[in-house]
């Protein structure tokens, strides 16, 4: 199991790092609208435009390919971490409830074994 998941953190990193650099540049369906319709010039931007990861690529990293590749591996980290760190959290209260439930169920049954 452990050998499947490091292939599979592997794999999930390589391409993360690689494919993430052939993404397409064309406009998304929202921006293809806008453009069309003719309200694309009214757009502002985020307030994140200037933050470290912006338009998918790490600020001060001035090789396109390399630049959007870590951010692709940083992308995929993140959703790692929050994801299992989610799932340890909610692992780990579905254990505390059942050990709770089964403890609460010993004791009502050696009530009704006293009657």
């Amino acid at each position: 199991m452990k050998r499947f998941l490091v292939v599979g953190l592997a794999v999930s990193f390589l391409l993360a790092g690689i494919v993430s650099y052939y993404a397409s540049a064309h406009p998304d369906g929202l921006e293809r609208v806008a453009e069309q319709v003719g309200f694309a010039d009214t757009a502002e931007d985020s307030t994140t435009a200037d933050g470290p990861f912006a338009d998918y690529s790490v600020t001060g990293v001035d090789d396109d390919r390399l630049s959007g590749g870590l951010a692709g591996i940083v992308g995929a980290a993140t959703v790692l971490v929050l994801a299992g760190g989610l799932t340890w959290a909610l692992r780990r209260r579905t254990a505390s409830g059942a050990s709770a439930d089964s403890g609460a169920s010993a004791d009502s049954g050696a009530d009704h074994g006293g009657d």
